[in-house]
């Protein structure tokens, strides 16, 4: 089993839901991706200090090459100037900003969220996996590998729109995958060619952007602008303000910047959130 050590303490939790793995089983975090060799399972545990992760499949090797960029070995968390957010950073120094270099599954997953609810952008992806996703290597039997932008592109909208993925989120999806290959290569571009890269894409705007560059290519600047609970999520734990709007989100953010990454996933992480008053309405999200 390989061992890694990682330049501070690292808590795997945070760390690993930060890039959107989030699925824990006796104490370790599984991850299924398809590779340029070929699909992958991992497993990520603690062990005396160090990190130790397990692989199978053909990518086996090069997933396991991808660890410190995945556990982020060359974020610094004490080089962020925390300001108004310094208790919970210091709560939270386990925190690392990584990346999994994993462009299409983070674009699928982010084009599924836009304008539905949190519930039904989980469902459908879920529902898009068991339907197109292929058995992962390694000994958990439950685990799938999510579809490749080639299963995908091969797919019409009457095959999506039966996982109640209506018109405009498919349409979104099939043209990134038909284009996988060129979003592919933001992972060798600078930030504002890349986010230009993404956004060329009809139906991806800046909040799925911000998602794919902050969890694959690893942006520690990205913000999702156009969410519907961020801002005044932002504007109560900065300034004790309950709405908000993404311009004074902005405003707010602007001194974290260039780690304003860090700082919106503190908030987050922490539970720091307006309290809710009147009915509920469902959370909705913009491209």
């Amino acid at each position: 089993m390989p061992s890694f050590e990682p330049p501070t303490p690292i808590d795997l939790r945070r760390t690993l839901a930060a890039i959107g793995i989030r699925d824990w089983k006796e104490g370790a975090a599984w991850w299924t991706v398809t590779t340029s060799a070929g699909s992958a399972t991992v497993a990520i545990e603690s062990g005396n200090g160090a990190v130790e992760a397990t692989a199978w499949g053909k990518g086996a090797d090069e997933v396991l090459e991808r660890i410190p960029r995945l556990l982020g070995f060359d974020d610094d968390p004490d080089a962020f100037d925390a300001r108004e957010l310094r208790e919970v950073h210091r709560r939270s120094l386990g925190l690392r900003l990584g990346s999994t270099g994993a462009v299409f599954p983070v674009l699928a997953r982010a084009i599924l969220a836009q304008v539905v609810t949190s519930v039904e952008a989980r469902s459908s992806h879920r529902g898009l996996v068991r339907a197109f996703g292929a058995p992962a290597p390694g000994p958990r039997a439950d685990l799938l590998v999510p579809p490749t932008p080639e299963a995908i592109a091969a797919l019409g909208y009457e095959d999506l729109h039966r996982l109640g993925i209506e018109r405009r989120r498919a349409e979104t999806l099939l043209e990134s995958a038909r284009r996988a290959k060129r979003l592919d290569e933001i992972m060798a571009m600078d930030r504002d060619a890349a986010d230009r890269r993404l956004t060329a894409v009809r139906g991806i705007g800046a909040w799925t952007a911000a998602i794919v560059m902050g969890e694959a290519w690893g942006d520690r600047d990205a913000v999702m602008v156009g969410d519907y609970n961020l801002p005044s999520e932002v504007t109560w734990a900065l300034r004790g303000q309950r709405q908000g709007t993404d311009d004074e989100m902005l405003e707010l953010l602007e001194p974290f910047r260039p780690n304003r990454r860090r700082a919106l996933l503190l908030i987050k992480q922490s539970g720091i959130t307006p309290p809710r008053h009147g009915p509920k309405t469902p959370i909705r999200r913009h491209l």
